[in-house]
């Protein structure tokens, strides 16, 4: 009797010890399916940068100053509105799809935007606000030209000021990049768009630097020059490429300065870039300016004498500044001079 009270005592331990043991596998295994070791880009896949707030700005213009208030933002945009063809630009760089956008002003590397899959949001100095109240966007972008209409923009949806300084471009210019990339879920796109961009920059600062070359740059049109240097809006050439300033006293303004083909050749640049207005804002493409900059007078510089004058890509340099594919496509003109 005592021998089978003894085995039925055995008995209920060992069943204790095995339903122990049960119970810390099922922890185990739990533990598995909620544990946080992962690698970090899968333990962020759910975080979110919203709400996400973005500063406001003021900006200085012909009409005075413009104050652009804070935008809060609840979640990512699915409806967006684009007047500004550099921002249009990185957007497209980063695989974000616009709802509407200016079509009557894009660069040909831009045109598949004038396709009837995107809503044509009026011109960059007249938006078509009818159209844009119909769509009901998310938020609309806008820079300079369009800044005029941001009072009335911003009653549709909330309205963002992305327009580029140029005395602190490439600040400004990165700047844009990220939020784009915060925006939109597209950080990492933006973060190695950004250092591929930095890396070209080193490349063309490096022979800029190297060189003794003096440049000028000339805006031409309708016959007439205009001489942009350091802080203008073609200054990233001096201030960001490296390259030196043939005359380091020209006023940075939005126009340019006045000047003269006998300006041009008591300047005597060591290299020449032209950017054509005619060549991009005739319907024919037609220019004079070619033939105004090749003549007897500029003939006496140095730039025409050694084969170092350089057209820029009027569609980069004049409509479409500030935009990933843009600014690295500025930075392979630039190199040809220094080739």
């Amino acid at each position: 009797m005592k021998k089978w009270k003894l085995l039925t005592v055995l008995m209920a331990m060992m069943l204790l010890v095995l339903a122990a043991c049960g119970s810390k596998d099922e922890a185990k295994e739990e533990d598995k399916g909620t544990s946080t070791d992962k690698p970090a880009e899968e333990q962020n896949s759910d975080s979110s940068a919203y709400p996400l707030t973005i500063p406001g700005s003021t900006i200085e213009g012909k009409d005075g100053k413009t104050t652009f208030e804070d935008v809060t933002l609840d979640k990512m945009p699915e409806k967006v509105v684009v007047f500004d063809n550099g921002f249009l630009d990185t957007l497209d760089a980063l695989g974000v799809k616009p709802t509407a956008v200016v079509q009557d002003s894009l660069p040909s590397y831009l045109s598949k935007f004038k396709d009837s899959t995107y809503v044509n949001a009026g011109t960059l100095f007249e938006p078509d606000y009818e159209k844009l109240s119909e769509i009901n966007p998310d938020i609309i972008f806008i820079s300079g030209r369009a800044s005029a209409a941001y009072a009335e923009l911003s009653k549709i949806a909330p309205t963002v000021y992305i327009g580029v300084d140029n005395k602190k471009f490439l600040e400004s210019f990165e700047a844009n990049t990220e939020l784009a990339g915060k925006i939109f879920g597209k950080e990492k796109e933006a973060a190695d768009a950004i250092a591929a961009y930095e890396a070209k920059v080193e490349e063309v600062k490096a022979k800029a630097t190297a060189s003794e070359e003096k440049a000028l740059i000339v805006l031409g049109s309708e016959g007439a020059l205009s001489a942009y240097g350091s802080g203008s809006r073609f200054g990233v050439i001096h201030d960001v490429f490296g390259v030196k300033a043939a005359d380091e006293k020209i006023e940075a303004s939005t126009h340019g300065a006045n000047a003269s083909f006998e300006y041009v050749r008591d300047t005597n640049p060591d290299i020449l870039f032209v950017v054509d207005r005619d060549a991009v804002v005739n319907e024919n493409g037609e220019s004079g300016t070619k033939a105004a900059i090749e003549n007897e007078i500029v003939s006496a510089t140095n730039a025409v004498k050694n084969g170092k004058v350089f057209y820029l890509d009027p569609e980069i340099w004049y409509l479409s500044g500030g935009g990933l594919q843009s600014e690295t496509q500025k930075i392979d003109d630039v190199l040809k001079a220094f080739n």
